[in-house]
């Protein structure tokens, strides 16, 4: 659905200022709903595009799902978004799934069973020296410039799935992030070997009553000792 309408005209709007949505947000997330749940009907339901139900936090498994993760890009027709698509079991997520059809590609993890992408098995890097790390951004600050810089799509969810893939090293964010943007794509670089944490290094745990997480590190496991400590004051500094 959203391939075949892409780079086409279509309504779009913002939710809130700087957060823009389209009509195929909302067919794909409506259409996502209904097949999935007939799929798995004790599943909950956790959706960017849907209202939030607290009916959820009684389930064990949960289908935590962003429609079109990369609006922006998908809006400016530039291939940078995924259909994003996780099933959470007590917490964890087990399935995880991203479609970016503009860029031929279909990442699928299973918990215990890897990652793959059209098929074929990721592997996280083996990068043990923070400097020189690859991080896909727009620009670095100060602080940073030891790191590289390498092509930032709109997706988080793609952007953590680029540490899967063995191209980027590190994904950090500093800031509170929603579930439906990154359960699927930490499961697929988890199941690829990269170490995976909130900002501050704690667990990422899913289906909680406010869907949030204060930032996401991905990155490779030689580094993330001391991507945190890098990341550690400023992280606390935003959290309060």
């Amino acid at each position: 659905m959203a391939h075949d309408r892409f780079d086409t005209d279509f309504q779009r709007w913002e939710k809130t200022p700087g957060s823009p949505v389209c009509e195929l947000d909302i067919a794909i997330d409506r259409m996502l709903k209904a097949r999935l749940s007939t799929l798995l009907p004790e599943a909950g339901w956790l959706s960017e595009e849907t209202a939030d139900n607290a009916d959820r936090l009684a389930n064990e498994l949960l289908w935590v799902v962003d429609p079109i993760d990369g609006t922006r890009d998908y809006i400016r027709a530039r291939p940078g978004w995924c259909v994003s698509i996780g099933l959470v079991d007590r917490g964890r997520p087990v399935i995880g799934i991203l479609d970016a059809p503009t860029r031929g590609e279909h990442w699928r993890a299973v918990a215990g069973q890897g990652a793959t992408r059209n098929g074929v098995p990721l592997k996280a890097g083996t990068r043990t020296e923070f400097a020189g790390s690859r991080t896909p951004v727009d620009a670095l600050p100060k602080a940073d410039r030891d790191l590289v810089m390498v092509h930032k799509p709109n997706s988080i969810a793609l952007r953590i799935a680029m540490v899967a893939a063995d191209e980027a090293d590190l994904v950090a964010t500093l800031r509170w992030g929603n579930e439906w943007d990154i359960a699927a794509a930490v499961l697929i670089a988890s199941e690829a070997g990269a170490a995976v944490s909130d900002a501050l290094g704690a667990s990422l745990v899913f289906n909680k009553p406010r869907p949030q997480a204060f930032g996401v590190l991905a990155c490779v496991p030689g580094i993330h000792g001391a991507a945190i400590d890098r990341l550690a004051d400023r992280a606390r500094t935003v959290a309060g």
